[in-house]
């Protein structure tokens, strides 16, 4: 049995956990693979909007199981907040939800190096979430992690506590003004783990590798999105994990012979949340519309996104990474009552015409040439087939097609589940 993958294709905030929730109904197994509570993926059914940052996008189905791999970092403190929240609606979190003991954890003084390093880069600094992400896989590559499964030894304190001394050293080196109280900080650290001891922990790639063999089907999650790809995103301003397909692989343990369809997802405009370049971004009245419009703002920090045209320079290469073969697109509805939309289809990359990802998008590098197509002013929220939709929009999605060379098989019209038309 095949695994599917579904991840996003422009700098995060795509919509992935819409169509996650979507999906999941077809689906036994779902199963994240990398990042970490930087991420949020928003859920809004029943008139209850929920955001997740951990745990799988498939936990409101009462049959899919819920896989949190060992490519996922764990801040137990951030992972207890979610489960509290989730407590309202009586889901089997013991049965229902799994970890693997390979996924790293989250210290506390993992944060506040992430909080120190990002204040000594003053204005060279990367717009980090501040989560404790970048060091936590620092740690992981550098061969100091501490992982889920360490937690069940009784000596495991005892490796945290050298690593909490050496982060502490580290802190000190950055020479910056950072209040904090870390005995409080691991107070409530230590209490969730407590509760995270809890939950079910799992070998997770022999789970997978039986449930493939078993005939499970399985749906794997990405976080953030491909141009934020610690190797082909725009570094340094990127993640700290493979956000592309490849990312599944090494995530989860599964073979890329096992992969079956790539879902990718992107919104029918850009948005990019903290720094880094942005060729298509927009400071005018049409970029207000799309942020105010498309209430954009970042899920887990509350920051506004950047807005612009959708590039489909940028997008073009993400498909192309990622091996894409089912594109679904978000946010149609926002660009309702635009009269004109544009479209970026090459770049002037210092004084030469090209349709490819360059490795430096810097403005002054970089200056997007764009293709206009008419609007619409039809309110699509309401629409439930695809037959509906306006002319325009399904010009716009023929135009996109032809220029990405794969199809557009789901238009979401809103944030809420049933607002989402299959074609």
């Amino acid at each position: 049995m095949a695994v599917d993958l579904l991840l996003g294709l422009q700098w995060g905030d795509e919509g992935k956990g819409k169509i996650v929730d979507v999906l999941t109904a077809n689906y036994d197994i779902i199963a994240r693979f990398q990042g970490g509570p930087n991420a949020g993926h928003t859920l809004e059914f029943d008139g209850i909007k929920h955001v997740l940052h951990t745990i799988p996008s498939g936990i409101f189905h009462p049959t899919a199981i819920n896989l949190v791999g060992n490519g996922v970092v764990i801040d137990p403190v951030i992972f207890r907040k979610e489960l509290e929240n989730l407590a309202p609606f009586g889901l089997d979190i013991k049965n229902k939800l799994l970890i693997s003991r390979k996924a790293h954890l989250i210290l506390p003084t993992h944060r506040l190096l992430d909080a120190a390093s990002e204040a000594a880069k003053g204005k060279a600094k990367i717009g980090s979430t501040l989560k404790g992400i970048g060091p936590t896989y620092m740690d992981k590559t550098g061969r100091n992690g501490i992982r889920i499964g360490d937690i069940e030894l009784p000596n495991w304190k005892e490796k945290y506590r050298s690593l909490a001394n050496k982060h502490e050293a580290m802190i000190a080196a950055y020479n910056v003004a950072l209040d904090y109280d870390l005995a409080a900080l691991e107070a409530d650290f230590f209490a969730a783990i407590q509760q995270l001891k809890a939950l079910t922990f799992i070998d997770s790639e022999a789970y997978l590798f039986e449930a493939m063999d078993a005939g499970k089907t399985i749906l794997a999650e990405g976080a953030q999105g491909s141009l934020l790809d610690i190797d082909f995103g725009t570094y340094p301003f990127v993640t700290s994990s493979n956000t592309t397909a490849a990312g599944a692989c090494t995530g989860l343990g599964i073979a890329p012979n096992k992969i079956k369809d790539v879902f990718g997802i992107f919104k029918a405009y850009t948005t990019r949340v903290g720094s880094g370049p942005f060729p298509t971004e927009l400071f005018d009245a049409d970029g207000e519309t799309m942020g105010r419009v498309g209430r954009e703002f970042g899920a887990t920090t509350g920051r506004p996104r950047r807005c612009g045209w959708l590039d489909l320079v940028a997008l073009k290469y993400a498909v192309q990474i990622n091996g894409v073969t089912q594109l679904m697109m978000m946010k149609g509805d926002v660009l309702s009552g635009f009269d004109e939309l544009k479209v970026c289809t090459a770049y002037d990359y210092q004084g030469q015409i090209i349709t490819h990802f360059p490795y430096d998008i810097e403005p002054e590098h970089v200056t997007p040439i764009y293709t206009a197509m008419p609007g619409w002013s039809e309110d699509l929220t309401g629409l439930t087939e695809a037959s509906e939709l306006p002319n325009e929009l399904l010009a716009y999605i023929d135009f996109l097609e032809q220029e990405l060379r794969v199809p557009i098989k789901i238009v979401s019209v809103g944030p809420d589940r049933k607002q989402t038309i299959h074609r």
